[in-house]
């Protein structure tokens, strides 16, 4: 079968490239890297200095088409530079939730598609893995690749007993490409977060370098596909690619190939007279046993993953990215979920906590008055029984209400920061359920999602032991006895008060250290300005031309950064005055 015959071109794409594959010695790829970097934190430094002059209306018209710029120069950047850096920078748009909106959504459009490498290194790689030449492990084997990205490509082949498979073959140099680029980016971060302090930046960085060594052992792989389809052992309209594990190895995933067509292809759908409806319904279904039932599932649902089938089932493609639920997390949303029923603004903390929303060192006080607030501003009211796809959409004026809302309860957003956080394996969800949001939207918008999500939430938070109607009983015998319950509350802390053991925050007395944090930092930076104006000037004379540029361009920023601070302070001390 050729390629263009082969439904398979349906869910691998190639994509080819008029550029050559640049391989870059190590130092120019940090150079470049470094220097790009650079840039951008100079142009957000000018561009906030220019903000503090014309006013915050001149920073709200154009902050919005500076992240834009400054984003395009990075994928640009990353593009140039191959290597895993497409895939790091899709992950970092995913686990980042640091990132501004505008920057992230350039991110994101990242497409990990590169020209494909000579079918040599192909043949090489299977030779090293399994000490035969393809054309005796294989019967056909098609040299050119259906697709290509940064860590692999994919053959069509067919094995002796006339079955077609995809092949699925890492690059010989992967490894050590993999260990380089990781190690850079590793010090690109560092160096990013000398200016911007940005919390958890060093975990962010070991989270992305595991997942791309779990995404370079293909054993890991083959074990999520075998584990997810045994969930669906018995489901005829749910098939998954049968691994071929004397053809598998740690570098080569060798799967069955299946038919269909990509699951976005409104026309095929139409053609094979298949009911959308059904087809979104049955999707969302899968997740839902993959997700509340089984605990692991697929995590990137995007339309080239997902094949229909001629007769209506589906078929799921590409399980590098497999995510589970830690255990943390599905005890916490039963928790969160009984605690929102019953208002209860301690065991929602108390869940948050346990799925690792809220950081050890918080301040549970503050903790349990912005969930008191959302709790009241968001929650109360709330129907979800008549939600429809098409209806949800995101309100900007909400957004802005809440910040405002924020500062009159004296809550910064680095506060914010400093409370919470966001657990890996909820980004992935979310991200995954937004792609999937996405999925049966262009399949059907007026498909009511809560009628499918709803029995496998409910045996999700009840557990098989109880039923809805107690548990609403239950919720609110709950908040009738709190209620009853509120005057010995009160005299709990006139008792605590008489004892000497009563507990009392004051906010506003730290403007002393404040002060010298602040000088500390004018102290740094303008020693900085001065040891990198001087490496710089020394690195021009010796004509390091690139290398002075960076050291010069530091010194400026660092002085930019001193202007800030000195501007910022002045303008704090007339207002504690």
């Amino acid at each position: 079968m050729t390629q263009k015959e082969t439904p398979l071109s349906l869910t691998y794409k190639h994509e080819d490239h008029n550029d050559s594959i640049m391989h870059t010695p190590k130092s120019f790829r940090f150079q470049r890297a470094f220097w790009v970097t650079l840039r951008i934190l100079i142009s957000m430094g000018i561009f906030h200095l220019l903000a503090k002059l014309f006013g915050s209306e001149w920073k709200k018209n154009r902050i919005s088409d500076k992240y834009q710029q400054n984003a395009k120069k990075l994928k640009k950047s990353i593009l140039s530079l191959k290597g895993i850096f497409i895939k790091v920078g899709q992950l970092i748009s995913i686990l980042s939730n640091f990132l501004p909106k505008d920057f992230r959504k350039e991110l994101e459009e990242l497409q990990d598609r590169i020209p494909q490498r000579p079918i040599k290194e192909i043949t090489d790689r299977i030779q090293k893995e399994f000490g035969q030449a393809p054309d005796l492990l294989f019967s056909e084997f098609d040299e050119t690749a259906l697709a290509s990205a940064s860590l692999a490509q994919v053959h069509l082949a067919r094995l002796h007993d006339g079955c077609q498979v995809a092949v699925k073959v890492q690059y010989l140099d992967i490894e050590s490409t993999a260990k380089k680029d990781l190690k850079t980016i590793n010090r690109l971060l560092s160096f990013v977060s000398i200016f911007i302090h940005i919390k958890g930046i060093s975990k962010i960085h070991s989270e992305i370098s595991a997942m791309i060594k779990e995404e370079l052992d293909f054993r890991i792989e083959a074990k999520n596909i075998k584990t997810i389809s045994d969930n669906f052992t018995g489901d005829p309209l749910v098939d998954f690619p049968k691994v071929i594990p004397e053809l598998s190895s740690e570098r080569v995933l060798t799967t069955e190939f299946i038919e269909g067509f990509n699951v976005s292809d409104l026309e095929k759908i139409a053609e094979h007279k298949l009911d959308r409806l059904s087809l979104a319904e049955r999707i969302l279904t899968a997740y839902c046993q993959m997700i509340f039932s089984d605990g692991i599932y697929h995590a990137d649902p995007h339309p080239g993953n997902i094949l229909v089938k001629p007769d209506g089932s589906i078929a799921f493609l590409d399980f590098g990215a497999v995510s589970r639920l830690s255990d943390g997390m599905k005890a916490g949303i039963p928790l969160f979920i009984e605690g929102v029923l019953k208002r209860d603004n301690s065991q929602i903390s108390s869940a948050l906590k346990q799925m690792g929303f809220i950081s050890s060192q918080g301040d549970y006080q503050q903790v349990e008055e912005i969930i008191e607030y959302f709790y009241s501003r968001f929650l109360e009211g709330i129907s979800i029984d008549s939600w429809n796809l098409a209806d949800i959409q995101v309100d900007i004026q909400m957004k802005m209400e809440v910040m405002s809302d924020f500062r009159k309860m004296n809550i910064s957003m680095g506060e914010m920061f400093s409370l919470f956080h966001i657990p890996k394996d909820w980004i992935l969800l979310e991200r995954t359920i937004l792609l999937l949001m996405g999925l049966c939207t262009h399949l059907c918008p007026e498909m009511n999602p809560i009628k499918t999500i709803r029995p496998y939430l409910e045996a999700f938070v009840l557990g098989k032991d109880k039923d809805w109607a107690k548990f609403i009983k239950s919720a609110v015998k709950d908040i009738a006895f709190s209620a009853i319950s509120l005057p010995a509350n009160i005299q709990k802390i006139l008792t605590k008060a008489n004892q000497g053991e009563l507990e009392i925050k004051l906010k506003g007395l730290n403007e002393n250290l404040k002060l010298i944090y602040v000088l500390g930092h004018q102290l740094l930076f303008g020693m900085f300005v001065m040891f990198f104006g001087g490496a710089g000037y020394f690195a021009l004379k010796q004509n390091e031309i690139l290398l002075s540029r960076g050291l010069l361009g530091l010194s400026a920023f660092f002085l930019i950064s001193l202007g800030v601070s000195f501007w910022r302070t002045r303008k704090w001390l007339r207002k504690i005055k």
